[in-house]
């Protein structure tokens, strides 16, 4: 299968490459020597799809591009790119494929379960509404341009990730530092939900996506069994062998962070109900078994 990828380079991306090494992959990336260098050099690589009038070669598409949204703190020029580095790979991909005689048969496009936006102690799955903010914002823009690709020939897939566990990048990255320190703890009272998946479970779901004919529509990628931000603190240190008992005040978190501190102090459970009904198996559902893992893997 003669697959294209945006946003290869990224956590998340590379990973998904290295599973993908059975395939034909075209990368799609500004820098072609620094991609070479990180995902080899036997891969085809493309800088731009300004020249492209088509995708009529491609057989599948994967999506992954934009700027990390936990980057920097949100200016209104932060948010700018955030939303364009997303939409506007979007909008070019969905051009293409509709201009195609023979289409890519499957297009799967990432999303974020930000869609939902903060949602309190209610789990939620992919019928359930949103609380409007600027990561429903992002979100809802995101998946309506990938799904405007959808046609009797090309599928479309949304999958709205949730924080991705993993070893050398993600979420835990960030995480890490402190809680090896001992300085670890939960964020407020900590009952904010934290709806997370194992590396390894989200690539199997993009395999799982891809190879499905049956697929389509939006898929939460999250584990099934979400857990609040004091679980979550608590599981972390115990895998670190570290105490996790020292709050992080909401208040500090946003005279750093800004509005984006938001995305710690609010959350949302959320439930992957179509990925199971598809008969999708995840290999991590219990938190503690996975960051376990991800420790484990990185010493």
């Amino acid at each position: 299968m003669k697959i294209l990828i945006t946003g290869a380079t990224g956590f998340v991306g590379k990973q998904l490459v290295k599973s993908l090494s059975d395939h034909q992959l075209v990368i799609l990336t500004r820098n072609i020597n620094n991609s070479k260098n990180i995902l080899g050099s036997h891969h085809q690589y493309w800088q731009t799809l300004a020249d492209k009038s088509d995708l009529n070669d491609i057989d599948a598409v994967i999506n992954l591009a934009g700027e990390p949204i936990v980057n920097k703190r949100w200016s209104n020029k932060q948010k700018k790119l955030i939303c364009d580095s997303r939409w506007d790979i979007t909008t070019v991909l969905t051009q293409l494929i509709r201009k195609s005689t023979t289409p890519p048969h499957t297009f799967i496009s990432a999303s974020a379960v930000g869609y939902y936006g903060r949602q309190g102690d209610t789990p939620v799955d992919e019928t359930s509404g949103f609380h409007a903010e600027f990561s429903h914002d992002i979100c809802q823009e995101w998946e309506n341009l990938a799904l405007q690709a959808q046609s009797q020939q090309t599928r479309v897939c949304i999958t709205r990730i949730g924080i991705v566990l993993g070893k050398n990048g993600g979420a835990l990255a960030k995480m890490l530092p402190p809680f090896k320190l001992g300085l670890g703890g939960p964020i407020g009272n900590g009952e904010q939900g934290m709806s997370w998946i194992h590396i390894d479970d989200l690539i199997k779901l993009f395999s799982y996506l891809l190879n499905n004919s049956n697929s389509q529509g939006i898929y939460n990628a999250t584990a099934p069994q979400p857990v609040s931000n004091a679980v979550f603190a608590k599981a972390l240190g115990s895998a670190l062998s570290r105490p996790a008992k020292i709050t992080t005040p909401p208040l500090a978190l946003r005279l750093a962070m800004g509005e984006m501190s938001e995305l710690l102090t609010t959350g949302q459970f959320v439930l992957p109900k179509r990925a199971l009904a598809a008969g999708f198996a995840f290999q991590y559902t219990d938190i503690n078994s996975a960051l376990q893992q991800v420790v484990n893997s990185a010493n």
